[in-house]
């Protein structure tokens, strides 16, 4: 698998960029911007390029059109980023009536940004219904997608490869690349750690068994495992939690830590304990030391699981902190996204 890189887009075309825009925000403030600095070689990659670009992407899940889940913020904040100075400004407009095709030729015409308001205010983005964005492809030439975080939903934005020829972002590919050398060229013993509230994690139980050697499961998932779902008793370990349930017990951590320790690639998503509260992180972050002092190959995801690692520091210690828990499961699984079949 090859994925074809933006370096291979034609300068001075115009370009659909679709970016992870889902960024964290409070009082229509952008609070972290990293997913968007992320992306920041790729964007100056095209601007170099002198190509015109249509930037998509989604914020949340709103219901319709959501004023405070605009993307007007987040489109403020990429644009100071790209121009720190008051030199060689970019001309950038945001744009609300994604459905004009007249409106949208005329501002990539006068601007080398246009930047479109939050795809998810229309049904047709998770409908996949083929008709929505036809405006905008219509007036562009390539699209490129750098949005590893959402690439496997098979949403209406994840498929224009389909419409237009598809490149994919500098980010997205690295990321990719790091995930799959767990598959194609693994170091073992690969261990696997679930957590988190998501009981869709367990679906891919059966085919990480496959791939791993252990797979240690906490979080709130122990207690969404009924006793019918036979699980290979030898290779998946079962949290017995604390008595509240609400966290690893001191002997969850103690076996967790051994066979992490043992292990020479180690896959983490999702919290070990209640994360939101603050005297149910003791598993969450005792693992997370364990993980980063280990001296494997190292992949992490999940926001909760980030920042754990995040708040003790140990960044640096981690190979790779992955855009999202379900497309690192999803790649790890089935080795390609809807973003590219």
């Amino acid at each position: 698998m090859k994925l074809r890189s933006v370096n291979e887009v034609l300068p001075e075309t115009r370009v659909i960029l679709k970016l992870d825009l889902d960024v964290p925000m409070s009082d229509g403030t952008v609070t972290d911007n990293s997913r968007l600095v992320k992306s920041l070689p790729t964007i100056k990659l095209l601007l170099e390029k002198k190509c015109r670009l249509a930037i998509i992407g989604k914020l949340g899940r709103p219901e319709g059109h959501d004023p405070e889940l605009s993307l007007r913020p987040v489109y403020l904040e990429l644009m100071s980023l790209l121009e720190p100075g008051e030199e060689n400004l970019i001309d950038s407009v945001f744009v609300e009536d994604i459905s004009n095709l007249e409106k949208l030729d005329t501002a990539l015409v006068n601007n080398q940004i246009i930047f479109l308001e939050n795809l998810r205010f229309w049904k047709g983005e998770e409908n996949n219904d083929p008709d929505f964005l036809r405006p905008l492809v219509e007036v562009s030439q390539f699209f490129v997608n750098d949005a590893l975080a959402v690439s496997h939903r098979h949403e209406r934005s994840n498929l224009l490869y389909k419409n237009l020829p598809g490149f994919y972002g500098l980010a997205f590919i690295d990321e990719v690349e790091k995930i799959l050398k767990v598959v194609n060229n693994p170091l073992r013993p690969i261990t696997v750690i679930l957590g988190g509230a998501k009981e869709d994690k367990l679906s891919y139980l059966p085919e990480l068994e496959k791939i791993a050697d252990y797979v240690l499961i906490g979080g709130k998932l122990p207690r969404l495992i009924s006793n019918d779902q036979n699980y290979n008793s030898e290779k998946v370990f079962i949290a017995k939690l604390r008595a509240d349930a609400l966290d690893l017990s001191d002997d969850d951590i103690a076996k967790f830590s051994e066979i992490i320790r043992n292990s020479k690639t180690i896959i983490w998503a999702g919290a070990m304990g209640f994360f939101e509260k603050e005297d149910c992180r003791l598993g969450t972050q005792a693992i997370a030391t364990t993980v980063a002092n280990s001296q494997a190959y190292k992949i992490i995801a999940g926001g909760d699981t980030g920042a754990s690692i995040k708040n003790l520091g140990l960044e640096s210690k981690i190979d790779l902190i992955a855009s999202g828990g379900g497309v690192m499961l999803e790649l790890l699984t089935k080795g390609s996204l809807p973003a590219w079949n």
